[in-house]
């Protein structure tokens, strides 16, 4: 029997799931117990935890997805450079667990972006989309001696789809409800929300990114601080000022809150740039960066309300949020503030994981794509068809 078909037919399957997120803070690793596939998906989880990126590292990666920086043989020895820190990263989760890394039957592993254009782009004569992870996988199989699933993105886009957002697909598998439609929003880099009918089929939810996360918020936070905080915790920084109605009506006039669903962003519109934008024009108006944050902090609730307002059909009546943004005590009384007719919640009250959330969700669609399913949710990506995301290393 193939080493894959063996792989597949196991009862259960310990898996590590990696993600890596836009605001490059570290990498995120959880380890959970799967069993079955699709609709039969089982998954409990056993441990988490995530390494922070140390300074000079983080500056790196940032550096090399500004979009302008780096060349070929900086961002070749930062694949080779980061799948180390990712198996490392397996190795400890592995002790924190007390489990043997020969344990561990697969690993699935979102990877690092360092750019990702969703919109097709004329090139050389030719126009299509494309994006860009790093983090080798080969590396990580060769230390972590099991198959690794990486590279998911890119399949989804030859068909097509935007190659994001891809956790709607687990969400399916995990939060469907009969009788409920919900919403699920994730606060990482970037904002995204996925939303579930009532008794849906996979075919239809639907998901976008309603605008930045906490990656305008992180850049502040951090020039507010000089370098000493990299996000702004539980928002007390945003708490200490005031948000501008007028700065907030600029950010507003974004024309990414109104385009069409589906719809995907990233740093290439919410990245050093935009930020530097930003506080110019807070300076203009005469306002203390502290101003600056508090508007921005408003301004990621406000992308989520209008995402809601403009593109959900049927209207939510629950909102589960998670990411690290769940945990911002500012951004999540703004966002209970601008939706007062939808519940809003986070994993916690639920007696779930925020933190984990996505890095489970790698090892999900890890464990469909060695069960050869499909594993990408069509009208959340708008790829013509489904299609099994991920190349494996093994």
């Amino acid at each position: 029997m193939h080493p894959m078909e063996k792989l597949a037919s196991k009862d259960s399957r310990l898996v590590i799931g990696l993600m890596s997120g836009t605001s490059a803070d570290g990498i995120d690793a959880a380890l959970v117990r799967i069993e079955g596939n699709w609709l039969s998906t089982k998954v409990e989880q056993l441990g988490f935890i995530t390494h922070p990126y140390p300074e000079e590292v983080r500056e790196e990666i940032l550096k090399a997805a500004s979009g302008d920086y780096g060349g070929s043989h900086r961002i070749c020895n930062l694949n080779f450079f980061l799948g180390r820190l990712f198996a490392e990263s397996c190795k400890e989760l592995c002790r924190e667990c007390g489990i043997s890394p020969r344990d561990i039957d697969l690993v699935g592993s979102h990877g690092q972006t360092l750019w990702h254009i969703p919109a097709q782009e004329g090139y050389l004569g030719k126009s299509f989309s494309s994006t860009l992870q790093i983090g080798e996988a080969a590396v990580i199989a060769e230390e972590m001696e099991c198959p690794v699933v990486s590279d998911f993105r890119v399949r989804d886009m030859a068909a097509g789809g935007l190659g994001a957002p891809l956790v709607p697909y687990t969400e399916y598998l995990l939060y469907r409800q009969k009788e409920r439609t919900i919403a699920l929003q994730n606060i990482g880099g970037i904002g995204n929300i996925t939303v579930l009918p009532a008794g849906c089929t996979l075919e239809e939810v639907y998901a976008f990114d309603t605008g930045p996360g906490n990656m305008v918020m992180d850049a502040l936070a951090g020039r507010l601080t000089k370098g000493k905080c990299t996000f702004d915790g539980e928002g007390k920084l945003a708490a200490a000022g005031k948000v501008d109605q007028q700065l907030l009506s600029f950010m507003l006039a974004d024309p990414y809150l109104a385009a069409p669903v589906p719809k995907t962003t990233g740093r290439e519109r919410y990245g050093k740039s935009y930020v530097q934008r930003l506080e110019e024009k807070g300076e203009e108006m005469g306002l203390p960066l502290l101003d600056i944050l508090a508007t921005a902090t408003c301004f990621t609730a406000e992308c989520i309300r209008i995402g809601m307002e403009n593109f959900c059909r049927p209207v939510p009546g629950q909102l589960i949020v998670g990411g690290g943004g769940s945990h911002n005590k500012t951004l999540m009384g703004f966002l209970k503030k601008a939706l007062p007719k939808c519940q809003v919640v986070t994993n916690e009250d639920l007696h779930l994981d925020s933190n984990a959330k996505e890095a489970v969700a790698f090892a999900i669609l890890a464990n469909e794509t060695v069960c050869c399913h499909f594993n990408n949710a069509v009208k959340a990506t708008g790829a013509k068809h489904p299609v099994v995301m991920g190349k494996i290393s093994f």
